[in-house]
């Protein structure tokens, strides 16, 4: 049964980093087109960024480039989110999705950024 596991989560203070995991288990996760979505508080659920298979090309929400980097272990069969220099607008639920429907998803990780 294909399945996503988010982990990493935490409170952390403006300019401070944290790293997500996303353990993939049931399919292979560098074979399958994976993405980054969040959902802050009272929105809806928006898109942060994706690593395509194969030759694993990135892209990013522009309120994030510079300061995530999308990452996957295909040993581990893990897809990570590296996230440098917090804003209190990164508080969110992050979750990580299978494929451009976004046909699985995990149960998401809080991230909280405040003083």
């Amino acid at each position: 049964q294909a399945q996503l596991v988010e982990s990493g989560g935490g409170l952390v203070q403006p300019g401070g980093s944290l790293k997500l995991s996303c353990a993939a288990s049931g399919f292979l996760a560098s074979t399958h087109f994976m993405s980054w979505v969040r959902q802050r508080p009272g929105k809806d659920l928006e898109w942060v960024s994706d690593i395509d298979s194969g030759a694993g090309t990135t892209s990013y929400r522009d309120s994030v480039k510079g300061r995530f980097t999308i990452s996957r272990d295909n040993a581990k069969n893990t897809l990570y989110l590296q996230m440098n220099s917090l804003r209190p607008e990164d508080t969110a639920v992050y979750y990580c999705t299978k494929g451009h429907a976004r046909e699985l998803i995990g149960q998401g990780t809080q991230v909280i950024v405040s003083s």
